[in-house]
């Protein structure tokens, strides 16, 4: 017999960082019957434990740059208050700009972010060494680089971690191994929750399904534009000449990026050919593609041995910024969605501003309506440009 409840005050579909981090702040907030469904064997599988870990604030979008302050500042505290050690490294993004018009657009972001307080600062290739000393990287063809010490890399498995037993601790229930089949609706509202095995009824259901979102939306009779783009990463053993600091390389024109891990290095490189698919197998025929960047890039590559491989999910939305909040026509489903590559960084600020919208009625500390899944209905949508 199954001992699932058989009735939840918000079940949230989805065991990522961001179904957890929603979990945990919903039950900070004295929400305490909360279910957590999650199809695969253990939390954290899917998109979140296949992520290059970064963060950052370098955003052209200013509703991204404010979910950032809000995520990197909660990652700054998280050890503490979670009572959960995290690797964190604060120790910069540097974008690497061959194109005029993308120094152009990096400029024009530079103002914005600056406009935040946020030290972001526009670097000629001369200076690259001063910001990455003992690092042997080609810049002869950079034209200028942005350079931000405030964004950096940290911890999926442990920030996931954190929520999952903070969310436990204070009384959610977290049920792996349970793939939600249908949502049953009833004038105009959610009314329950049904995996292969078991009902919950409901009058709140969270969508954090990650790369599933359009397949949980449809259950529930809401398109939600998202779709998975593959995306590749490859880490190699310690080599003598890997990067002493944990600084985020990104060459902006090929998507190719590299940071320092475990004495080498975790690298990687989008197939923008590729169309959307659920394919999780490394691509081994575009390797060879993106090690001629990254050798020409990064020379010392050419030497490392490749230790690790492993492919993962972008839950992509049309504009690149997330899915949040309600659905006009469908009262007590709730939206977290389409994050575009940016799930883990982001999942702090969302988890509260989620809670917010849930017990509050709507988000308060940060205005969410920029990504209401309204702005695709009305044409309001402002694109994420800087996406990699």
């Amino acid at each position: 017999m199954s001992d699932m409840k058989n009735s939840a005050e918000v079940v949230v579909i989805g065991g990522g960082v961001i179904g957890l981090s929603i979990a945990y702040h919903l039950a900070a907030r004295g929400v305490k019957d909360i279910v957590v469904l999650e199809k695969e064997s253990m939390v954290g599988m899917g998109s979140t434990g296949r992520c290059a870990g970064g963060f950052r604030h370098q955003f052209s979008a200013e509703a991204n740059i404010r979910l950032s302050l809000l995520s990197v500042s909660k990652l700054e505290r998280f050890a503490e208050e979670m009572d959960q050690p995290i690797d964190f490294h604060q120790d910069g993004y540097l974008f690497l700009l061959r194109e005029p018009q993308d120094v152009q657009l990096f400029r024009k972001n530079i103002a914005l972010q600056q406009r935040f307080g946020i030290p972001v600062q526009l670097i000629e290739p001369a200076d690259i060494a001063r910001i990455l000393p003992n690092v042997q990287l080609t810049v002869d063809d950079v034209l200028a680089a942005t350079y931000c010490g405030k964004d950096g890399v940290s911890d999926p498995a442990g920030v996931t971690e954190g929520y999952r037993k903070n969310a436990k601790r204070l009384g959610v229930t977290i049920r792996t191994e349970q793939e939600v089949t249908v949502i049953d609706v009833a004038h105009g509202r959610v009314t329950a929750v049904r995996t292969k095995t078991d009902s919950i009824s409901t009058r709140v259901v969270v969508n954090a399904a990650g790369p599933h979102a359009g397949a949980v939306g449809k259950m529930a009779g809401i398109e939600v534009p998202v779709v998975p783009l593959r995306r590749c990463i490859w880490t190699t053993r310690p080599f003598p000449l890997a990067p002493p600091r944990w600084t985020l390389v990104i060459d902006f024109s090929s998507g190719f990026y590299f940071h320092r891990e475990s004495g080498g290095v975790l690298f990687g490189m989008a197939n923008r050919e590729e169309p959307p698919t659920f394919e999780l197998s490394v691509d081994w025929k575009f390797f060879e593609t993106v090690m001629e960047v990254a050798i020409h890039r990064f020379p010392p590559l050419a030497d490392a041995a490749i230790k690790n491989a492993w492919a993962g999910s972008y839950e992509t939305s049309p504009d690149a910024l997330p899915i949040l909040g309600k659905v006009s026509e469908l009262d007590g489903f709730i939206l977290a969605n389409g994050f575009s590559g940016h799930g883990f960084q982001h999942a702090p600020a969302v988890g509260q501003l989620i809670a917010e919208e849930i017990v509050d009625g709507r988000a308060h500390t940060m205005d969410i309506a920029p990504f209401s899944i309204e702005r695709f209905r009305e044409g309001k949508a402002e694109v994420e440009t800087n996406v990699v």
